[in-house]
């Protein structure tokens, strides 16, 4: 068993990014009254994405985040930009028909250019690279899907790359008898999140946007025509609401809270890698996350940091005996990480759907939200954040490029943390098994 080195107490919210990200700016509470054309409720990927969007075709906005913008997931995940989502192409399209499924497939597949295309517009500081994502895969079974979702890419345009076993070692610098092959997606890669967060907010605040920090709504409510938020300090009215707390959503509009699970994602980052290390370790710059149902993701930072991530415990903020299986699949899939400090570790909410997919609502009249990102949050966030933008600004939900669906709370909600904890006892046992396979 390896190892978990000391790891001191993590500053608040303890990741890498919050250590590494330029300062963030005071973002002042709403105190008193104010209007807009539209309030947005969360100032993470989804919300600053809508706000900016809606301030380039002169909305006013005003922003509500309940600490500061990129306070939650948004500014704690892994970086990567993954372009779709979890379902393949052809599944896709036989759950949205023939109406419909291409358009999904070219919104989600499109949504990691986009991403791309707004930092590089808007000059924002936030590492940006461009590298492309590789999706190892950890058994056989794994492997004949895997090579199914690059055919269906291609076959769309794609230059996806089907990788072996001693491909994939060589671009993850792993050990061998880890991954039976992959694939790599060109239109991946990764940032800094806190970082395109933060730029996200000065960029929208530049363009005439009211950004608020420590300013959670609190009450909402419709009155002469208009959206109320009221915050503990003052309240904004609207024409049009936006809600865009994704795993963060709490009862503000009834019922939204139990459409999806939050669940946390776990971090460790350690200290730089030495030269040699850092040469073999994913030495082109990719990111990776394999095909276990109980993923594993990673990649390295601007600093050559090793960053390592996977399900975490039930907490906002994770500590050293929380470490020790993140440390040990380090430690088993990169030989030589054993005995390298760890810096930090930290965690952040990612909201899972019953579906699997991302869900765009049309709450009332006038009102909107999109979550349920399920692990694929950075480069769909903004691209629904974009989506908002268009439903506010009067596009059909007919000529949209995604559906729209009324919210579903899901039965049994109550339960879904034992439920959870059942599945994830399940998954590890599954993927063990798969494992051991590879190994004999």
């Amino acid at each position: 068993m390896a190892h978990v080195p000391e790891l001191d107490e993590p500053r608040e919210p303890g990741s890498i990014w919050a250590r590494s990200a330029d300062p963030s700016l005071h973002w002042r509470p709403l105190v008193g009254d104010a209007s807009a054309g539209t309030v947005v409720v969360g100032g993470g990927f989804t919300g600053l994405s809508a706000a900016l969007h809606l301030a380039e075709r002169g909305e006013a906005v005003v922003v509500l985040d309940a600490a500061e913008p990129g306070w939650g997931a948004s500014g704690r995940n892994g970086g990567q930009v993954i372009p779709g989502l979890k379902a393949d192409p052809q599944a896709l399209e036989a759950c949205y028909g023939p109406e419909w499924g291409a358009r999904v497939v070219r919104t989600v597949g499109g949504a990691a250019e986009n991403l791309f295309e707004l930092v590089a517009r808007y000059q924002i500081d936030c590492h940006a690279r461009q590298a492309g994502w590789i999706q190892p895969a950890h058994c056989a079974g794994a492997m004949v899907a895997v090579r199914g979702r690059a055919q269906q890419w291609r076959q769309r345009g794609v230059d996806a790359r089907l990788l072996d076993g001693d491909e994939v070692r060589g671009l993850l610098g792993c050990a061998p008898s880890v991954y039976v092959g992959g694939w790599l997606d060109p239109r991946g890669g990764s940032i800094q999140p806190l970082a395109l967060a933060r730029g996200l907010a000065r960029v929208a605040a530049d363009m005439g946007v009211a950004v608020h920090g420590h300013a959670r709504a609190t009450q909402l409510r419709r009155a002469a025509g208009l959206w109320e938020v009221a915050t503990p300090a003052g309240r904004v009215r609207a024409q049009r609401l936006v809600l865009a707390t994704n795993g963060y959503t709490d009862g503000l509009w009834p019922g939204l809270a139990r459409s999806i699970v939050p669940v946390y994602s776990q971090q460790i980052a350690t200290a730089p890698l030495a030269p040699a290390l850092r040469e073999r370790i994913l030495p082109h710059g990719q990111v990776a996350s394999d095909t276990r149902r109980l993923m594993r993701y990673y990649r390295l930072d601007a600093a050559g940091r090793l960053l390592m991530g996977g399900r975490g415990p039930f907490r906002e903020r994770p500590g050293m005996a929380d470490t020790a299986v993140l440390y040990r699949e380090a430690c088993r899939l990169f030989p030589g990480i054993e005995g390298v400090a760890l810096e930090t570790t930290w965690a952040g909410r990612v909201a899972m759907t019953a579906d699997h997919l991302p869900h765009l609502h049309v709450l009332a009249d006038n009102a909107y939200a999109a979550l349920g990102y399920n692990g694929r949050g950075v480069a769909m966030a903004v691209t629904m954040g974009r989506l908002l933008a268009d439903l506010v600004t009067g596009a059909s939900v007919h000529t949209l490029d995604y559906p729209t669906t009324p919210p579903r709370p899901l039965p049994l909600h109550a339960l879904r943390r034992p439920a959870i904890a059942a599945l994830t006892a399940w998954y590890r046992l599954l993927d063990y098994r798969d494992e051991r396979r590879v190994r004999a």
